[in-house]
């Protein structure tokens, strides 16, 4: 799946604010993604898999230790996406 970074920004917005039930006005790129999602350990798992369902790729633990900002979530969406394409 081929997708510019403001088709991943738009997509992501989209399923992160119905799955999380949060206002799509406060993902902004610099916020804390953990803090504006309100994640705990479990959130994650749901993470992972509405990720898995809209972007097509499954990612593990160790790609969320340098995310920080939905920033960083949309960089490595971008680059997963590059390694499955």
């Amino acid at each position: 799946m081929t997708m510019t970074r403001e088709e991943i920004i738009e997509t992501t917005i989209r399923f992160l604010a119905e799955e999380f039930e949060v206002e799509k006005s406060i993902i902004l790129p610099d916020s804390n993604l953990q803090e504006t999602l309100d994640l705990d350990s479990l959130d994650y798992v749901d993470l992972v898999v509405v990720i898995e369902e809209n972007l097509g790729f499954k990612p593990t633990a160790e790609d969320f230790q340098t995310v920080v900002t939905f920033n960083d979530f949309y960089t490595l969406v971008e680059a997963k996406l590059k390694e499955v394409a």
